[in-house]
């Protein structure tokens, strides 16, 4: 089972990822470092995920 650290920071990511899409759009300067560090955060959800799978 998915814990719910995992979740959150695969939701937080996701939201993070379609802000920075939106801001993007917009041309704020911001957006590509918004959106390098919603690639993080769902980089790190599926290390944890992976992790806990090869653990059991």
């Amino acid at each position: 089972m998915i814990t719910n650290k995992v979740i959150s920071f695969f939701t937080f990511g996701v939201f993070l990822i379609i802000i920075g899409v939106i801001t993007n759009f917009f041309n704020w300067n911001q957006a590509n470092l918004i959106l390098a560090i919603g690639f993080v955060f769902e980089l790190f959800a599926l290390i944890l995920f992976i992790y806990q799978k090869l653990k059991k």
